[in-house]
């Protein structure tokens, strides 16, 4: 007789109950509080889910599928703002090793690139700065060729011509802060041209009218040069300056900016369509 032989029983863990997001959203305390409305797919109530949550609110309550293909938006736009907030984070560490002074600054540059933990932070926030200058050129360019701009979105065209100029202004005022010879030089060349400046410039046009009796109110010693580099060099007072302009006053421009730019974005019912 032959006996059959027995298998092993095999062992198996006890199954967890399952906790989904939709479970977060409609059985906790903080998911309630934070979701004032739950699935449905009554189009009242999907709407009020968008616009009762500050997280969904920043998107419209619908979106055009035709202007949501990346075929068409390239995602330029959104690759800005998140280059945008990976300069702000790297920025913000930096800040910590950086002393914006004559005699501080270079060695703190070449400091952070050789000797600070993660220094490759400096090198991103370098090649973070050139990538945003690319998405940022590339987003005016797809809205241009798509005609995005048009009524009635041409105040928030306006807002983007504004932040590309900013763009171009934090990558300006940035590059003083190395403080090497590259930097001072060009520095100097880019100021000097602010010397031609329409009526703020004392070489450019209309400043000889400003007039106040005999004496001009607008000079060397007070034209817009003087007053972005502080003096009629670049040294200390420039520098000081710039990372000023560098770290606090554009940055807080482009944040309030950036802000207007999505909201009108949402009110304009979002994402352009191809036309």
């Amino acid at each position: 007789m032959v006996e059959e032989k027995k298998e092993p029983k095999k062992f198996s863990l006890p199954k967890l109950p399952s906790f989904s997001f939709k479970d977060f959203r409609l059985k906790t305390q903080v998911g309630k509080s934070m979701f004032r409305h739950g699935y449905s797919d009554d189009e009242k109530d999907r709407a009020m889910t968008v616009l009762t949550n500050v997280f969904f609110h920043l998107h419209p309550v619908r979106v055009r599928k035709s202007g949501a293909r990346f075929g068409f938006t390239w995602c330029a736009g959104g690759l800005s703002f998140f280059v945008f907030l990976t300069l702000v984070v790297s920025g913000i560490l930096l800040m910590f090793y950086y002393r914006p002074t004559v005699e501080y600054a270079y060695n703190d540059i070449v400091a952070m690139r050789e000797h600070v933990p993660f220094g490759i932070m400096r090198e991103l926030h370098r090649w973070g700065a050139h990538a945003m200058i690319i998405t940022v050129w590339l987003h005016m360019f797809r809205v241009f060729m798509t005609g995005s701009y048009k009524p009635p979105r041409e105040f928030n065209w306006v807002v983007g011509v504004i932040l590309l100029v900013l763009t171009m202004l934090l990558s300006f005022t940035g590059y003083l802060l190395p403080w090497d010879q590259l930097a001072m030089w060009a520095i100097t060349v880019g100021s000097n041209m602010a010397r031609a400046t329409p009526f703020f410039g004392h070489e450019g046009p209309g400043a000889a009218l400003l007039m106040l009796g005999d004496i001009p109110l607008v000079h060397a010693g007070s034209d817009v040069r003087f007053a972005l580099l502080g003096g009629r060099f670049v040294g200390a007072a420039a520098l000081l300056r710039f990372y000023i302009l560098h770290c606090v006053a554009i940055p807080v421009a482009v944040v309030i900016l950036m802000a207007v730019h999505f909201w009108r974005i949402r009110k304009d019912g979002g994402i352009s369509a191809p036309l």
